[in-house]
């Protein structure tokens, strides 16, 4: 073997190491938040010592900023793969959506750090939210900016506020998993049965398709379309969405 590739080889195990480090701490931090989340047991999920641990991300709280950059990164290479399709901007608007919606079904790991962070920010003890804004959140929402935009040029989509577009078309997604305990006590339906996730999936596409378009029926066209080829992906939980237990049937 020659010296180039057993650097190689070690860089490679090396990678794969910490890979494994972060998954674990993803899943701790999720679970348990930064305070209730215990290294000794990171490192044992990631089948390493905790020494080895410490060599890669020195600190508790290192580790924690690299588990959200982790996941934050993820996330924003999925919205801007969406946003780079060659598609209409409404197109584009209706598939950030459906994408959203998907993410926050599926990807509850994220969801959960994001409110711990977001809870952490209020309380003026978050140090990664600044850096998560900088780095993920910030460029995601003027590439969404420069989309509406267009379509707003282009006679696509209709004259209003950009950022109204973003909330109506993002917000209802937050508003309905956020909201979903509460609704829960008032309903006399299971707000995660597959079917009613489903329908409410469609009905948040349909309603784009209706409410940001100059042309209503090439809206809901689009919104056809995208729902057609986009079927809503498989997940299965044990843990907690937002404070909910749910699982969908294989």
């Amino acid at each position: 073997m020659t010296d180039s590739t057993s650097t190689r080889t070690q860089a490679e195990r090396a990678d794969q190491t910490r890979s494994r480090i972060l998954d674990a701490a993803i899943r701790a931090f999720s679970e348990n938040g930064l305070a209730g989340a215990r290294t000794e047991r990171i490192a044992e999920a990631a089948g390493v010592n905790k020494a080895l641990l410490y060599y890669y991300f020195e600190s508790k709280e290192n580790l924690y900023l690299a588990a959200l950059e982790t996941i934050a990164g993820k996330m924003r290479d999925n919205v801007v793969a969406v946003f780079l399709l060659d598609a209409s901007p409404g197109e584009r608007v209706m598939r950030s959506a459906l994408s959203h919606f998907d993410r926050m079904l599926t990807q509850t790991g994220f969801q959960s750090l994001l409110q711990q962070e977001m809870i952490r920010l209020h309380k003026g003890e978050s140090g990664a939210m600044p850096v998560l804004v900088k780095r993920v959140f910030a460029p995601m929402l003027s590439m969404f900016q420069s989309l509406v935009l267009e379509g707003i040029a282009s006679g696509e989509l209709i004259d209003v506020d950009w950022m109204q577009i973003h909330l109506a078309s993002l917000g209802s997604n937050v508003f309905y998993f956020l909201s979903a305990p509460i609704w829960q006590m008032v309903l006399p339906f299971d707000l995660f049965a597959p079917e009613v996730l489903a329908a409410r999936r469609r009905a948040i596409i349909e309603f784009l398709g209706h409410a940001i378009f100059q042309d209503r029926q090439h809206g809901a066209d689009l919104a056809a379309r995208v729902l057609a080829d986009t079927p809503i992906p498989d997940f299965e939980r044990a843990g907690p969405l937002l404070g909910r237990r749910y699982e969908r049937a294989k």
